[in-house]
């Protein structure tokens, strides 16, 4: 019962409030090596860490964002136009596969952290998307992680592996040291790359969407840009597809960048909610792009 009060906390978080307004600074392009597993994660965190990955072969440079002052890892929550004339009407939806460390029990037992008919609905859909991924998910999941990841219609961003909170308080999660959070994010990488996914991007969300300064300036290491979001879909435990569409729906606008998830148990009526938000979102002129489309467009 803990366990699922956390999942829940950490889901309510990443639908709400709790962290400090983001600042959006130019984004770059990203070529750092793919990084390799470790046997110590803590090792790594001490010996410096590795950059993140770049894109899967073939798929081009991948944008990211300069770090901030003092090497603050620089976070990105929307594609601002320079004028609203200028304003492209897209969307990132962006799905979160929550799943903490220690709910192996909980999968064992049969509880589902995953959601392939979502996945599905996406495809059928022709929808393109960011999967925000726990390296534990993709762990328990490794058949999903590799045919997300070599989805060219999906990226594989990085949430953590433990999906426990780098800042505290965050909605009752557990919390990360500062020494270990890029080890943490390294950890996620290596799990993507050992499930065998392919399209994995440089780009971190914080479990609850919990930061401050001192977890950004511990990440940079990592070479990654956070990204967090400006819609809220509300999908975490509701029961009401329809209000979770219109929530969506109400909130989108050019360049917006949507959190919802890809958690069955979770979030049950995500795909239901999808199915009326792609329709009508494209009957009002919205494309929908990845992540990183929507950060080289702006």
């Amino acid at each position: 019962m803990a366990a699922f009060v956390l999942l829940g906390a950490a889901l309510v978080g990443c639908g709400g409030g709790g962290a400090p307004a983001p600042v959006v600074k130019e984004p770059t392009e990203s070529k750092g090596p793919v990084a390799s597993r470790s046997a110590s994660p803590r090792a790594d965190a001490a010996a410096g860490a590795k950059p993140a990955p770049e894109r899967g072969a073939g798929q081009g440079a991948v944008p990211t964002m300069a770090p901030g002052p003092g090497g603050l890892t620089p976070v990105y929550s929307r594609r601002v136009a320079k004028s609203p004339k200028s304003a492209e009407k897209v969307v990132a939806l962006t799905f979160d596969a929550d799943m903490t460390a220690d709910q192996g029990p909980r999968a064992a037992s049969g509880e589902r952290f995953d959601n392939p008919q979502l996945i599905a609905t996406l495809r059928r859909l022709k929808v393109d998307a960011t999967v925000f991924m726990t390296g534990r998910w993709a762990e328990e999941y490794p058949d999903q992680a590799r045919s997300i990841g070599g989805d060219p219609r999906f990226e594989i961003a990085n949430h953590s592996y433990s999906h426990y909170a780098f800042a505290s308080p965050c909605y009752g999660l557990p919390t990360v040291a500062g020494p270990d959070m890029t080890a943490d994010v390294q950890r996620a990488f290596d799990a993507f790359r050992d499930a065998g996914a392919v399209n994995v991007v440089p780009y971190f969300r914080f479990p609850g969407g919990c930061y401050d300064d001192a977890a950004l300036r511990a990440l940079g290491p990592a070479g990654v840009t956070a990204v967090q979001w400006d819609v809220v879909s509300g999908d975490a435990f509701a029961k009401d597809a329809d209000a979770v569409a219109e929530q969506v729906i109400d909130g989108v606008k050019p360049g917006s960048l949507v959190v919802m998830h890809c958690t069955r148990s979770a979030a049950p009526v995500t795909e239901e909610a999808i199915r009326r938000i792609v329709p009508e979102l494209r009957a009002r002129g919205y494309r929908f792009v990845k992540v990183s489309e929507l950060m080289s467009r702006g």
